[in-house]
């Protein structure tokens, strides 16, 4: 019988203690540094600058960082829990351009196509003139415009003239169906010529329509038979029914002395009863776990656990900027320098003083609620950050993204 030479065995004897003296984790984390991100989150709830968050961090497929803190109720104490239920809002967004990009490949729409090709409504649009004489807009909107952003379109919250008109038009109505959205919507000008710039808007609202009208379905019904349940996402919705009421989290905001309260409570919110509007903007609850299979199908290039959603190279596109040269990056009343935007994903594709120690090639989006979430491909690394708090503050992807790359042993 060979025999293995004594060097060999002590070599490995000792390359496995330095493992475990490193805190070297074989997810390809450091866990003594991966544990400062819990220590993080619980020096924020410390400071009473948050109430509680959900925490989860993944490398190649494994869960390395999993951990609920602080709590979910103020008035209670509450614990916040693993299985809690956030409200995402735009997380929402990604989501709904997965659903999209599925019907391409189904060859039922093409990325290139008029919007107007499948919802007549926005076939002849004006663009906004300060002088009441809006002119029409010299290109129609197409789907790639929608998913990036390019639309025109706004939003009732950013933007001038055209984002009052979107306020007092009650565009965002959540009892108002994505139909009668689309009649309101196209009555009001564009803020400017579709493909000219970048402007944040309810463009993937009018996605979830374009689905409901190419697939015969509602939106709802095509997440749930195409995405949610293939991923096994099982509470993730556009309400929270009665029997998860209880792991629906309250929603904070802060009073002008900086102390946190109740802006929204689990009990009285609106996401307890199903929306006529299904928003594929920012319409969905979720809880990390769900986020998370939803991200794992991304970084596999489109599948998991056996279902394949999606082909890798669609995914490649997904994650890929596609503004074109005449847009430099992004920004939401901010200038993201180094960042870009793809189908339902901002993109970094440079480094830059922006964004709290991102690295090139990452991809991802937030929520309204403070909630966030980000991929890098070439780390095969996930980390999803849930909070409960508006209006948005970055507090948790600064204060964690640079502590979770850190932690990365190679």
């Amino acid at each position: 019988m060979k025999r293995t030479p004594i060097s060999l065995i002590l070599f490995a004897v000792i390359f496995s203690l330095s493992g475990i003296t490193s805190g070297a984790d074989h997810r390809g984390f450091n866990k003594n540094k991966l544990a400062k991100v819990g220590n993080e989150v619980q020096r924020l709830i410390d400071e009473k600058f948050i109430a509680g968050a959900v925490t989860l961090v993944a490398r190649d497929g494994e869960i390395a960082h999993f951990e609920a803190r602080g709590v979910s109720d103020l008035t209670s104490g509450k614990k916040m829990k693993k299985d809690t239920i956030f409200r995402i809002y735009s997380m929402t967004k990604p989501i709904t351009t997965a659903a999209v990009m599925m019907l391409v490949e189904d060859k039922k729409i093409s990325i290139s196509d008029p919007v107007s090709k499948f919802l007549p409504e926005f076939k002849n649009l004006v663009v906004y003139d300060k002088s009441g004489k809006h002119k029409p807009a010299k290109k129609q909107i197409t789907i790639a415009d929608l998913m990036r952003h390019t639309s025109g379109l706004s939003y009732g919250f950013v933007g001038g003239e055209v984002a009052i008109m979107y306020t007092i038009k009650n565009v965002l109505d959540r009892n108002a169906s994505l139909e009668d959205m689309m009649q309101k919507v196209t009555k009001i000008p564009l803020q400017e010529e579709p493909g000219t710039v970048w402007r944040y808007s309810i463009a993937i609202d009018v996605l979830g329509r374009l689905v409901e009208v190419v697939s015969g379905k509602s939106f709802r019904s095509f997440l749930k038979s195409e995405i949610f349940k293939p991923l096994g996402m099982k509470d993730t919705d556009f309400f929270v029914p009665k029997k998860k009421w209880n792991r629906f989290t309250n929603q904070n905001g802060r009073n002008a002395s900086g102390k946190l309260f109740i802006s929204e409570s689990a009990s009285k919110s609106q996401f307890k009863k199903r929306p006529k509007n299904e928003s594929g903007g920012g319409g969905l609850c979720s809880t990390a776990n769900d986020y998370f299979r939803f991200c794992q199908m991304i970084l596999n290039g489109g599948e998991l656990d056996g279902a394949r959603l999606l082909k890798k190279e669609t995914v490649d596109l997904m994650v890929s900027n596609h503004l074109p040269p005449s847009i430099k990056n992004i920004g939401i009343n901010d200038n993201r320098l180094g960042i870009g935007f793809g189908y339902g994903f901002a993109v970094r594709f440079e480094e830059s003083d922006w964004g709290f120690g991102g690295r090139e090639g990452e991809c991802g989006w937030g929520g309204a609620a403070s909630t966030h979430f980000w991929i890098s491909r070439k780390d095969g690394l996930i980390a999803i950050t849930l909070r409960n708090f508006m209006p948005y503050e970055w507090t948790l992807e600064k204060e964690l993204k640079t502590l979770i790359y850190d932690a990365m042993s190679d």
